[in-house]
């Protein structure tokens, strides 16, 4: 029996109204260990005067979700080994921070001179281990010199995150929604960085569109779709990169169709990279 999807499977499985509302949700605080995202994100769509529909999607900067999962380090804590100070030297970058850069990634893809790449311990290759310390504020009673010395990690699980997110808004409002973490990436071969999903919940982020027909009636037949990536990417440009303070973004009008997928299907698989 021929197992491949029909044209009106996948024209369901893709359709879009042909346009997209992205609305970045206002007055987002600064989020700290512990808070409920869930009422946080509640509290934005009030205010923009959106009521969750199902279907709908929600894209949050991956700063945010690290935050509430207090994924925060200290480098004052931190003690490099001999391999973090060496590799520090060849790079240019405190040994400390390489130190929790290697502890977060299954081994370095390329380095020169101030660049670092890995494949993070969650198989994305990027760079520093998406540690980050930019928009990273002081906690409690700490100092802006505090500040300086703490950086913040990528969450433990994203797609995990997305799915306890995505519970989370299903039980206050009643709707069946996606949600997405972004994050902002370099990519080989192009300058710039751009959004990317890091996690995913309640909608496929890779499309297969093979068999669906093009405009001559011929089938598809390598045609997949990074559909997570592309709203990650269209929503970091409503979120901006610096201090626009804009990290949950709501979609509207891409017909979702709700799989068991996640942004780990994003990854390519290592025997299948002709570039490692």
């Amino acid at each position: 029996m021929d197992a491949s999807p029909t044209n009106s499977e996948i024209d369901t499985a893709a359709q879009t109204s042909g346009q997209l509302s992205i609305s970045a949700l206002p007055g987002i605080p600064l989020v700290n260990p512990g808070d409920d995202i869930g009422s946080i994100i509640c509290d934005g769509l009030l205010r923009c005067g959106i009521t969750l529909q199902d279907g709908d999607i929600l894209v949050l900067a991956q700063k945010i979700v690290s935050k509430s999962e207090d994924r925060y380090a200290a480098l004052d804590s931190v003690t490099p080994s001999p391999a973090a100070i060496e590799l520090a030297k060849e790079v240019g970058k405190d040994s400390r921070l390489v130190e929790l850069i290697l502890s977060e990634s299954r081994g370095v893809v390329r380095k020169r001179k101030g660049v670092l790449i890995v494949e993070h311990n969650l198989g994305i290759v990027m760079a520093n281990a998406g540690i980050d310390s930019s928009n990273v504020e002081p906690l409690g009673g700490a100092t802006e010199d505090d500040a300086k010395q703490q950086v913040l990690l990528l969450p433990k699980d994203p797609d995990g995150s997305c799915q306890f997110l995505r519970d989370s808004l299903r039980e206050k409002t009643g709707a069946d929604v996606a949600v997405i973490i972004n994050d902002s990436v370099g990519r080989a071969w192009r300058n710039g960085t751009v959004g990317m999903a890091i996690g995913t919940a309640g909608i496929d982020a890779l499309l297969d569109l093979n068999g669906r027909h093009d405009l001559f009636d011929r089938p598809l037949q390598a045609t997949q779709v990074g559909l997570a990536d592309e709203l990650a990417a269209a929503a970091s440009i409503v979120m901006g990169q610096a201090d626009e303070g804009r990290p949950a973004v709501h979609i509207r009008g891409y017909a979702v169709q709700t799989g068991q997928g996640n942004a780990q299907d994003l990854i390519r698989a290592q025997e299948q990279d002709l570039f490692r």
